[in-house]
């Protein structure tokens, strides 16, 4: 899987990630913002808006204030940032960085839109997160947290990773291996970041 992680204390330290951001060549993947109180997942058809999951309206609010973030904490960003094809990704990525520096991905697919091609979702996964990244800046990519944590594993699961957080990957440099930094909620929703689908 070619997953290390950093002793806890190491991985929450928020200004730690920041830090180490700001000097870039990582990988910040984050989960879609907060959808709570929506309708669950009802037609799993890319394009299909009513049959989605959406954001919520505090969950479009924290997008915005993640894009802010990364702004006032000047976390440099390569474009494009890359987002899944579900509405609440692809909602979250635009509205915390514009749409002009969106690039809409099926690599980021969620795992139940990927019928038959979860395999090769995976693969894409674990590509973007390996994949060496210029310093100077961090690759961007907003998706779904199943198959986050069908690659990265167990140290993602649970309540670990919740809506509107990044995963800090920083990728080993062979295009094949990552280590995961930590967590960064960059604007939590308190008592959010769960939906009950």
């Amino acid at each position: 899987m070619g997953l290390a992680v950093l002793p806890a204390s190491l991985a929450t330290a928020d200004d730690f990630l920041i830090d180490r951001l700001r000097r870039g060549g990582l990988v910040l993947f984050f989960r879609h913002a907060d959808t709570g109180g929506e309708a669950c997942d009802r037609s799993y058809r890319i394009g299909d808006r009513a049959g989605q999951r959406n954001l919520s309206p505090a969950g479009r609010a924290q997008a915005v204030r993640i894009g802010e973030a990364i702004a006032r904490l000047s976390i440099p960003v390569t474009d494009p940032v890359l987002a899944g094809p579900v509405f609440r990704a692809r909602d979250t990525a635009e509205l915390a960085f514009g749409a002009a520096r969106v690039a809409v991905t099926d690599s980021l697919l969620a795992d139940d839109y990927a019928g038959d091609r979860l395999s090769w979702v995976l693969a894409e996964h674990r590509r973007l997160l390996a994949a060496p990244v210029p310093p100077g800046g961090n690759r961007v990519l907003v998706g779904h947290r199943t198959p986050a944590i069908m690659v990265v594993g167990d140290a993602v699961a649970g309540r670990a990773f919740p809506e509107g957080a990044a995963l800090v990957v920083e990728p080993a440099g062979d295009g094949a291996r990552f280590a995961l930094l930590g967590i960064l909620q960059l604007a939590p929703i308190p008592g959010g970041g769960f939906h009950g689908c």
